[in-house]
């Protein structure tokens, strides 16, 4: 997918990416409610989305985040994959539905509800929700919007539109392969470290895999990439992401499917960074020679996690001093040895420190500086993602052979005013 040149143009190129998966179908309304924790003079406004299986699924997966107070929908998600199988998923956004006191009671209600008109197994189905922590869901009025939810299909563009809070844009992406494809449709914007983070990813496919491969495959895509990501450092109370098969396009290899997967995953990953709140900048940082994976990852994330580095990139100051800063705090903290007569670090193709020492010059600075510039976003712009460009950092360690990469964002004004005005 490349760079839209408008609202418009995106809106077209993501209708263009085709239907649903044989054997699945989208369902969407809206409410309106006012939060009893929080009387406001207008009342807010709540997607609900449901995602459909023609018949009960028996192929499917969750990941969930690890954050120690996980929502309602965690708790009952982790659950129900213990399940023979699922009767789909319904989603609301504004709402988190974490740590309410009658938080899976709700879901319990909503489960009864829409079983009830639609005519399946209540405990099955996946109920999600994104938006406040802490308040309450508006029950009542969600229960009353369950009869135009059924009788409300809706195309994939239209759910992606449904589950966002803070996006700016909904973010859809499709593998193709004979007659069979994988959808992936996900939310996120800020709050965004998973292991997983405010992430909702939910995937599906009519190609005809097994439950146990459809387990191995999904833990395997998400370390690969939704947690090599950060926007903001922060780990939500309720990501998720599932992978539903239908069965309906027939067998394909593991191989095959599995690098689909990856592709749908990585696209969907760098689409969430690239739609974080306020984002400028994308940062890209991939850390190679080191002694494990793990160590890698960790790595980047602590250059895409500081404060310092995040900032400068924001400024198009090319700071690399702030670079080596932040990985030689989280080596020394972490008891990794690094030998900074080891490490080399480049910044856009061109090399910043090598051999214990930096090599800058006034052309080297000017260079970066112009390089950030073209690579910026105007985080005033909203709807649509203005460009598919990054900042690209890479650090060896000399300490092994692997590698990671890792994407962040960078900390802007408008990121600061977004969170501070968020229920307001």
């Amino acid at each position: 997918m490349q760079h839209s040149a408008s609202i418009q143009a995106y809106m077209e190129e993501l209708t263009q990416l085709g239907t649903w998966p044989k054997g699945f179908q989208g369902y969407s309304t809206s409410l309106t409610f006012v939060p009893s924790e929080r009387p406001v003079m207008e009342p807010y406004r709540m997607n609900m989305a449901w995602l459909r299986p023609e018949k009960p699924v028996t192929a499917f997966a969750g990941v969930f985040t690890r954050n120690t107070f996980p929502g309602a929908p965690v708790l009952v998600g982790k659950k129900i994959v213990k399940m023979a199988a699922t009767s789909g998923v319904l989603v609301n956004n504004r709402i988190s539905n974490v740590c309410s006191p009658t938080g899976c009671s709700d879901i319990e209600a909503l489960q009864r509800g829409l079983s009830g008109l639609a005519g399946f197994e209540p405990e099955g189905l996946f109920c999600v929700s994104t938006g406040i922590i802490g308040w309450r869901l508006p029950l009542s009025e969600m229960q009353q919007a369950l009869p135009a939810l059924v009788q409300t299909p809706v195309e994939p563009l239209d759910v992606a539109r449904a589950i966002m809070t803070t996006d700016n844009y909904p973010k859809i992406r499709v593998w193709k392969h004979g007659k069979g494809s994988i959808m992936g449709i996900a939310k996120g914007a800020g709050m965004i470290e998973p292991n997983m983070a405010t992430m909702l990813v939910f995937l599906l496919t009519d190609f005809d895999v097994s439950r146990e491969f459809c387990r191995q495959a999904l833990s395997q895509t998400v370390e690969q990439t939704f947690n090599c990501i950060s926007v903001d450092s922060d780990q939500s109370t309720s990501d998720m992401a599932l992978l539903l098969s239908s069965g309906q396009a027939g067998p394909i290899t593991e191989e095959l499917f599995s690098a689909g997967l990856l592709q749908v995953c990585s696209q969907l990953a760098g689409d969430i960074v690239r739609n974080g709140e306020g984002v400028s900048h994308v940062i890209n940082v991939e850390v190679c020679k080191a002694p494990s994976a793990q160590i890698a990852r960790d790595c980047g994330k602590a250059i895409v996690n500081s404060p310092l580095v995040k900032t400068a990139v924001y400024g198009n100051d090319p700071n690399v001093g702030r670079i080596i800063g932040a990985l030689g705090d989280y080596c020394g903290n972490s008891g990794i040895e690094l030998d900074p007569q080891k490490v080399r670090v480049e910044v856009e193709g061109i090399e910043v420190f090598r051999n214990g020492a930096f090599s800058l010059s006034a052309d080297v600075e000017q260079k970066l500086a112009a390089r950030m510039t073209e690579a910026a976003m105007n985080p005033r712009i909203s709807g649509y993602p203005q460009n598919q460009d990054s900042i690209k950092i890479k650090i060896e360690l000399g300490m092994g052979n692997a590698q990671q990469t890792v994407f962040g964002a960078d900390l802007t004004h408008e990121y600061v005013t977004e969170n501070a005005d968020y229920r307001t």
